[in-house]
């Protein structure tokens, strides 16, 4: 189950959540939280749906179908993430991965700055794993992240913060290399080969919806983030210019 917002350009949010579990084959559901008119140059603007209208989509998913595993976001606002983390709660949902979306790739703000208190000492509290990027990382913790001590002891902060497996992205390095940071109580590394391409729209939520779907399939943590990057990597290289800024992912690229 993908909990996220819109893309009106194809490239992230919810629709790159549902294409990355039909690419993997497993079921996706999806509660759509804001919409955004955006393509790849830019967000116009951002509609957040009305609470109820949330929880009424929660109650069919999960009185009916149910899930295996679920991932959030973009969540955009205090009231979004305060509606999801009690839904979430109150479902007991199990092995989720909260992506802490903030910017977009084209710069535009998607969580509100009044939202990120609540995103940390709530939401974050109750998921599997957690996916930031340097940024984010940098806004959750405070700190300053310019090498891979620094993640290190970002992923140990947040981990000590919220209680959750903690995946710090490397793409925001500048090196030839890519290197992300695992900490679930003891530290894992993964590194690949950086490729030039500025394709790269909806890399984070392909991330997390790829670690949500082995999750779904019952992989472990450190299984099921191996098993995701490779299959974002062969997305990355395979992906294809469209509009006239960030060009997606093509998540269908292992289908002939």
């Amino acid at each position: 189950m993908t909990v996220a917002s819109t893309d009106s350009g194809g490239g992230a949010g919810v629709m790159a959540d549902l294409k990355t579990m039909t690419a993997l084959k497993v079921f996706g559901t999806a509660v759509i939280v804001s919409l955004t008119a955006q393509n790849s140059v830019s967000v116009r603007s951002i509609y957040e749906l009305p609470e109820q209208f949330i929880r009424d989509q929660f109650y069919e998913i999960l009185s009916d179908i149910g899930t295996d595993a679920a991932k959030t976001g973009m969540l955009f606002s205090e009231n979004i993430i305060n509606t999801v983390y009690d839904e979430m709660k109150s479902y007991n949902v199990k092995n989720i991965v909260i992506d802490p979306v903030m910017v977009s790739k084209t710069g535009a703000r998607l969580l509100k700055e009044d939202a990120i208190k609540a995103l940390v000492n709530k939401l974050m509290k109750i998921a599997t794993l957690v996916t930031p990027n340097i940024p984010e990382a940098e806004v959750i913790t405070g700190m300053r992240i310019s090498d891979l001590n620094d993640m290190k002891n970002a992923a140990l902060k947040i981990y000590n913060m919220t209680g959750a497996s903690v995946l710090i992205k490397g793409g925001h390095m500048e090196s030839s290399v890519s290197e992300d940071v695992l900490y679930n109580g003891e530290f894992s590394f993964y590194s690949d080969k950086r490729i030039n391409t500025k394709n790269t729209h909806g890399t984070g939520d392909t991330l997390s919806s790829a670690i949500a779907s082995y999750l779904a399939m019952g992989k472990t943590l450190e299984d099921s983030i191996s098993m995701a990057k490779d299959y974002i990597e062969g997305a990355i290289i395979n992906s294809f210019p469209m509009g006239r800024g960030y060009g997606p992912l093509n998540h269908f690229w292992r289908i002939p």
